[in-house]
C-alpha cells in the first residue's frame, strides 16, 4: 500500500496543509475510545436473516453501536431491542468496524508517531489470528466466508486489516510474530476468495481488490496478475464493467461500491507495478467513472435510486467524498473538483451505514454537514492537501449516457429522465422506460430502488408496477433491453424516445411542462397499463365519481376507478411542500387510483396511479406543469398525432412522427427534435461451434398409475436417470463428496394424466424440515430448500428457441417426517398448482426414495415418440446446519447453489422422451 519513503513524504504534506492537520486531529480524537479500551471482537460469525437488525415494531434498521453487542436501538420508535438474530446482524458490521479500526490505528500510528495506536492496532491483528479459524466456513449466503455470509464482506475485511499490517510493517512498527500471524490469516482468506469468482459483479471488484492486497503482502506475482490482468481481474472491471460513459452497468448505487472498490485495489496494483494512469485507455475510463455519478445527480444531490440502488441516500456521504478525494488525488483532472465542492456545500444530511464505510459508527439519523477535516484514514494517507481552485462551478446539462441507456433532460431545477437502455444484470428491474421527474425541490416521480433483500416488499420494488413504467397484460415486463431511438436537446426544448419490444415512450421537455407519449403497437389486443407514481397529497380536478375496481397484485388494496362526466382529458393535481404538478392525461381507456407500498424506509403506504386502455395500439398523452404559483396550462387537446397545450401565450401545437418532434408556437419558428440514434443489432453468431447438448432420458409408457407407495413398484428400471458426478454437483461450501456420500437414480414413466417420477436418493445422514416448523426468517427463499427434497421441472418441449409453447412449471417436493406423505409447493419461477403433486416417500438402507404424480402442464401434449422438457434437482441437508450445503442437477452445470432458491433457468432443462 505504502512505503516507508511515501509515509516521510506524507507527513511533510500533513504539516503543512491545514486541511490535512484538522483530518489528523479529528481521526486522534476518534481513536480515543479505542485506546482507552478494546472493543469487543465478536465470538460468532455473522448471519443473514430477515429479523436480525429490524425493529420488530416498525420495521426500521436498528443502530449499529461498536461499543454494545447485545442491546440494540430503533431510531424510528427509541426502543432498544436484543435477542442472538439482532446480535449477530451486529457481529456483520462488528468485523467490518474492526477491520477499519485497524487500518485508523496503524495511519495514525505511520503518520503520527502514535504508540498507542500501534500497539492496538496489533491487538486487533494478533485478535483475529488467533480466532480466524474459529469462525465455520458454513450456512453462507454468497460465497465462502468465515467472519462473514458472503465473500465480498470478507474481502473488505482482509483488504482493511491487510492495510493496517502494511503501514505498521511500512513504519518499522511490526514484529515478526504478529507478521506471520498477520499471514496465516492472508493464506487462508486467499483460498476462501480466490475460489469464487463472481464474474463481472460488483462484489467481485472487492475480491478482486483483497486478492491484490494479498498479493502484495506476499510478494505474488501470480497472484498479482490474476487479481489485477485475469479474465475478470480489476482491468477487466474497469473497462468492461464500467461503460464508456463511465457508469457502472449496475446503476449508481453499485457504481460507487465497485468504484471504491476498484481504487482500494488499484491502490494495491501499484505495489506490483501496474499503475492505471500510465495507459491512456485505463485513465481515461477511470476518469469517466469518477464523473458519471455527477451526471445523474439528482438536484438535492442524492443519486438516483436506479435498479437495486438504495432510496434518497446523498452523493456528499463520507464514503463517497473520500472517492472522489482520492480519484482527485490520482487522476489530477480539474473537473472533478468543481464536482467536490458542490458536494460539499450541501446541506446537513443523515449518515448512512455502509459496509466499505464504518468510520462514523455509532452513526445516528442525526443531519450534519460534510466536511474535508471528517473523513477516513484514508483521505489522510491520499488526498491533496486543499481543493484546487475552480475556474467555474459545477453545472449539470443534459446528457445521454450511451452504455447505460440513461437520458436526462435538464431544464434550471426540474430533471427529467428516461430508462431506454440494458436492464443491468442480475440487480436490474422490469423498468425499462421508466420516467423520473425532480422539480422544484420535490421528487415527483421517483424510482423507488429497492429496500431490504430479505424482507418481502423487495418483491414489489421489483415489479413494473411499483414504477412509472409501462406493462402488459397485468404482468411486470419481461427480461430484456430497451434502446435510446432519438435524443436532442436544443436549449428551450428537448426530447428523448425510447423503444422497449414493443412499447415506446416519448418525454418532450420545454420552458414551463414536459409531454409524455407512451404507445404500444401490436397484432392483438392487449391490456396496456401505465403506473404514475406522484409525490404529495392529490386530487382529480375532472367533474366525476369513484367507483370500485380490482388489479389483482398481493400489494395492492383499495382500488378503484374514476368515471368522468363527460368524454374530456383527466386533470389530477398534486401538492408537495410549496410545490404543485398538474397532470392532463389524455387516453381511450381508465383511471385507477389504489394503494401500495410506501417508497423504502417509509412504512406508510401511499396511493397511486395506473392508467389502463385495451386494445392493438392503444396510447397515452400525458402533460405535466410543475408550478409554485399559477399553472400556465388551461387545456390539452389531442388530433392524431398532434398534441395541442393551450397557454397562457396562446396555443403552442406539438407534431410527432416516427423519429422526429415539432414544437409550433404563435409567432415563433417552429423547432425540430430529432437526433435520431443509431440502433446496434444484438450479436448473433453466425454458428454456435459449442452449443450444449442437453441432458435426454426416456419415460416408459404404463398402461396404469404405479402404487407410489416409495418403492420401484410400477417402474421400469432399465434405464435410469443419474444424478452422481461432480460436475452435476452445486455446492456452498465442501466439493462434491462423491455418489457412496450423496447421488440419486431417478425412474420416469408416464400415461395421459400425468408424468412419474421414482427418485432413489443415497444420502447416509437425512435431515428433514418438519412441515409445521417455525418460520427460518433467513430470507426470501421458501424455507423448504434448507431440507433433503426434490426440485422438479416440467414442460412442453422447445423445437426451436423462437417457438411459443407454455410456461413450465416446478414443484419443491418434501418428504414429511412421518415416513411416508410428502408435501409440495410450486417454485417461486414458475406458475405450478399447489396440491396436485400426490405420491409419498419411505427409507431406504442407504437414504430415501420418493415417488410422485404430476400432472402434464398447459401445452405438454404426451404421445409416444413425444418430448417434453424436465429437470430434476437433489437438495442436500446436513445436521447441524441453517442452510443446504449443496445440490445434484440432472442437466448439470455444477458450480455453486448460492441465490438459485428453488429456481432453475428453463434454457438449461433436459429432455425425457416418451417411449410408447
Amino acid at each position: 500500500m505504502v512505503t516507508a519513503e511515501d509515509l516521510a513524504a506524507r507527513r511533510e504534506r500533513i504539516a503543512a496543509a491545514p486541511d490535512l492537520a484538522a483530518l489528523l486531529a479529528h481521526l486522534t480524537e476518534r481513536a480515543a475510545p479505542l485506546l482507552a479500551r478494546l472493543p469487543a471482537v465478536p465470538e460468532s460469525k455473522a448471519l443473514l436473516s430477515t429479523d436480525g437488525g429490524a425493529c420488530p415494531e416498525d420495521g426500521a434498521a436498528l443502530v449499529f453501536d461498536p461499543w454494545n453487542p447485545t442491546e440494540h436501538g430503533c431510531p424510528r420508535c427509541g426502543k432498544t431491542f436484543s435477542g442472538e438474530r439482532h446480535d449477530r446482524h451486529w457481529v456483520r458490521y462488528q468485523h467490518l468496524w474492526l477491520g477499519e479500526r485497524a487500518a485508523h490505528l496503524a495511519t495514525l500510528a505511520a503518520l503520527d508517531g502514535n504508540d498507542a495506536a500501534a500497539a492496538r492496532a496489533t491487538e486487533i491483528l494478533r485478535a483475529y489470528a488467533r480466532t480466524y479459524w474459529q469462525y465455520p466456513n458454513r450456512d453462507n449466503v454468497l460465497g465462502p466466508s468465515r467472519l462473514f455470509f458472503s465473500t465480498y464482506l470478507e474481502s473488505i475485511w482482509i483488504g482493511n486489516y491487510l492495510a493496517a499490517a502494511a503501514l505498521l510493517r511500512a513504519s518499522g512498527r511490526l514484529e515478526n510474530a504478529t507478521a506471520q500471524d498477520v499471514s496465516r490469516v492472508a493464506d487462508e482468506a486467499a483460498n476462501l476468495i480466490g475460489e469464487f469468482d463472481e464474474g463481472f459483479s460488483n462484489r467481485q471488484t472487492w475480491n478482486n481488490a483483497a486478492l491484490a492486497a494479498i498479493a502484495g503482502w506476499f510478494e505474488d506475482e501470480d497472484l498479482a496478475k490474476r487479481a489485477i490482468e485475469g479474465s475478470t481481474g480489476l482491468l477487466e472491471h474497469l473497462l468492461r464493467g464500467f461503460g464508456r460513459d463511465g457508469m457502472w452497468y449496475e446503476g449508481e448505487n453499485y457504481h460507487l461500491f465497485a468504484l471504491r472498490g476498484l481504487l482500494t485495489g488499484a491502490g494495491w496494483a501499484r505495489l506490483a507495478g501496474v499503475d492505471f494512469r500510465e495507459d491512456q485507455r485505463l485513465a481515461d475510463r477511470l476518469h469517466a467513472a469518477l464523473l458519471a455519478p455527477s451526471l445523474t445527480a439528482l438536484p438535492d444531490f442524492t443519486y438516483p435510486a436506479r435498479k437495486d440502488s438504495r432510496f434518497g441516500v446523498s452523493l456528499a456521504q463520507p464514503g463517497y467524498l473520500e472517492i472522489w478525494e482520492v480519484g482527485l488525488a490520482r487522476m489530477g483532472t480539474s473537473d472533478i473538483g468543481p464536482w467536490l465542492e458542490a458536494l460539499y456545500q450541501v446541506p446537513p444530511f443523515p449518515r448512512e451505514v455502509q459496509e466499505s464505510y464504518l468510520h462514523d459508527a455509532p452513526t445516528d439519523r442525526t443531519a450534519r454537514p460534510a466536511s474535508r477535516s471528517s473523513l477516513s484514514w484514508w483521505s489522510l494517507l491520499e488526498m491533496l492537501p486543499e481543493l484546487p481552485a475552480s475556474e467555474a462551478p459545477w453545472e449539470p446539462k443534459s446528457v445521454l449516457l450511451e452504455s447505460q441507456g440513461l437520458a436526462v433532460l435538464r431544464r434550471g431545477s426540474r430533471y427529467v429522465s428516461l430508462e431506454c437502455g440494458p436492464q443491468g444484470g442480475g440487480h436490474g428491474h422490469p423498468d425499462r422506460l421508466q420516467m423520473t421527474l425532480h422539480a422544484d425541490g420535490v421528487y415527483w416521480l421517483p424510482d423507488p430502488g429497492t429496500g431490504s433483500y430479505v424482507a418481502h416488499d423487495l418483491f414489489w420494488y421489483r415489479s413494473t408496477l411499483a414504477h412509472n413504467a409501462p406493462r402488459l397484460d397485468g404482468e411486470s415486463q419481461p427480461p430484456g433491453n430497451a434502446g435510446c431511438e432519438c435524443f436532442d436537446d436544443q436549449g428551450e426544448w428537448a426530447w428523448v424516445q425510447g423503444r422497449f419490444n414493443a412499447f415506446v415512450r416519448m418525454v418532450v421537455t420545454g420552458p414551463s411542462y414536459l409531454i409524455d407519449v407512451t404507445m404500444f403497437a401490436g397484432q392483438e389486443e392487449h391490456l396496456l397499463e401505465l403506473p404514475w407514481h406522484l409525490a404529495g397529497r392529490g386530487q382529480v380536478e375532472t367533474r366525476g365519481r369513484w367507483v370500485h375496481d380490482e388489479l389483482p397484485d398481493e400489494f395492492v388494496t383499495r382500488v378503484q376507478r374514476f368515471v368522468p362526466d363527460a368524454a374530456e382529458p383527466v386533470v389530477v393535481s398534486h401538492l408537495e411542500q410549496r410545490a404543485q404538478l398538474t397532470a392532463h392525461f389524455v387516453f381511450d381507456g381508465a383511471l385507477l387510483e389504489m394503494e401500495g407500498p410506501g417508497l423504502p424506509g417509509d412504512p406508510e403506504r401511499a396511493k397511486f396511479y395506473v392508467v389502463r386502455a385495451r386494445g392493438r395500439n392503444p396510447r397515452f398523452i400525458t402533460v405535466l406543469e410543475t408550478h409554485q404559483d399559477q399553472p400556465v396550462i388551461h387545456a390539452v387537446r389531442m388530433h392524431g398525432d398532434t398534441v395541442e397545450v393551450e397557454t397562457n401565450a396562446g396555443v403552442e401545437r406539438h407534431r410527432f412522427g416516427r423519429s422526429e418532434w415539432i414544437v409550433e408556437r404563435e409567432g415563433q419558428s417552429a423547432v425540430a427534435l430529432r437526433g435520431q440514434r443509431e440502433q446496434m443489432p444484438p450479436f448473433v453468431p453466425f454458428l454456435e461451434i459449442d452449443v450444449p447438448t442437453p441432458a435426454t432420458a426416456p419415460a416408459f409408457r404404463i398402461g396404469g398409475p404405479p402404487p407410489l407407495d416409495g418403492t420401484l413398484a410400477g417402474f421400469d428400471p432399465s434405464e435410469p436417470l443419474e444424478l452422481g458426478l461432480e460436475d452435476q454437483y452445486r455446492r456452498s461450501e465442501d466439493a462434491y463428496p462423491g455418489p457412496e456420500d450423496f447421488s440419486a437414480l431417478a425412474y420416469a414413466a408416464w400415461d395421459e394424466a400425468a408424468l412419474y417420477l421414482a427418485v432413489v436418493v443415497t444420502k447416509p445422514d437425512l435431515v428433514l424440515r418438519p412441515a409445521a416448523a417455525p418460520p427460518l426468517k433467513l430470507d426470501n427463499e421458501p424455507d423448504e430448500i434448507h431440507s433433503d427434497g426434490l426440485q422438479v421441472y416440467l414442460g412442453a418441449a422447445r423445437r426451436h428457441a423462437t417457438d411459443d409453447v407454455g410456461a413450465p412449471v416446478g414443484y419443491l417436493i418434501i418428504p414429511n417426517d412421518d415416513g411416508h406423505s410428502i408435501r409440495a409447493r410450486a417454485t417461486s419461477d414458475t406458475h405450478g398448482t399447489a396440491g396436485v403433486v400426490s405420491g409419498s416417500w419411505r427409507r431406504t438402507d442407504t437414504g430415501y426414495c420418493v415417488t410422485v404424480a404430476i400432472p402434464w402442464p398447459a401445452g405438454a401434449y404426451p404421445h409416444a415418440g413425444g418430448r417434453v422438457s424436465f429437470d430434476l434437482i437433489i437438495n442436500e441437508m446436513l445436521p447441524g446446519h441453517l442452510r443446504r450445503v449443496g445440490q445434484l442437477v440432472w442437466s448439470g452445470g455444477g458450480g455453486w447453489v448460492w441465490l438459485r432458491g428453488d429456481r432453475q433457468d428453463p434454457n438449461r432443462f433436459g429432455i425425457l422422451e416418451l417411449v410408447g
